[in-house]
């Protein structure tokens, strides 16, 4: 059995804003750099082979987790972990676009999977992006940790759960918490445990 277990990285000054990131390659806020330090990952994640996204609040979060281990596991830095991009809304506000858009801007939500921002990616695309490497996951077999994006995690939950993102997903996932995976031996996730804590964080904020 493949056990993916998926932390998203700590808070960027646009986190705090609410705006919507993508491929924009921000660092970690100091308030997030405080509350990634604060975390304490379950002791057995210290043994799983450890994976990130190439953008710096992943790097960021990833070195800051290292560095409270008393063994430093090797970090792989996975070009296909990359949050989804969002094009031209990249440094929008949902609340923005809501206002700005209005009805065509409810049309473009309901799409679900299908939603692609002008110049972006859909949550679909992300999917067949990050297949290949879920699929080389589990070959290796093995435990894998990875520190990735909001949208990463929300499409491989969807791939999981079978949510097409039209509406509101049945389950709601914590920011300060591991999303865990059982993958088959083609690398499908199948929900293994969601929101897990990391004990010693501060007031979990959502996800999804």
């Amino acid at each position: 059995m493949t056990t993916l277990a998926l932390l998203r990285h700590g808070p960027t000054v646009w986190n705090g804003q609410h705006r919507l990131q993508g491929h924009t390659d921000l660092p970690l806020s100091a308030e997030g750099r405080a509350r990634v330090i604060a975390w304490h990952l379950p002791a057995d994640i210290a043994g799983f082979r450890w994976w990130c996204s190439p953008l710096r609040r992943a790097r960021e979060t990833a070195e800051l987790l290292r560095d409270t281990l008393p063994e430093r596991p090797d970090i792989a830095v996975e070009l296909r972990l990359m949050e989804m991009s969002y094009g031209e809304w990249e440094g929008e506000t949902l609340d923005d676009l809501r206002q700005r858009h209005g009805e065509q801007m409810a049309a473009w939500e309901a799409q679900g999977l299908d939603l692609r921002p002008p110049g972006g990616e859909s949550p679909r695309d992300l999917q067949q992006r990050l297949l290949p490497w879920l699929a080389s996951a589990a070959q290796e077999g093995g435990n894998h940790f990875a520190i990735v994006h909001k949208g990463v995690i929300r499409a491989i939950y969807a791939m999981a759960t079978g949510w097409t993102m039209e509406r509101k997903a049945q389950d709601r996932l914590v920011y300060d918490g591991l999303q865990l995976f059982t993958l088959d031996a083609a690398g499908r996730p199948s929900v293994q445990a969601l929101n897990v804590p990391l004990t010693g964080s501060g007031e979990a904020g959502a996800a999804a």
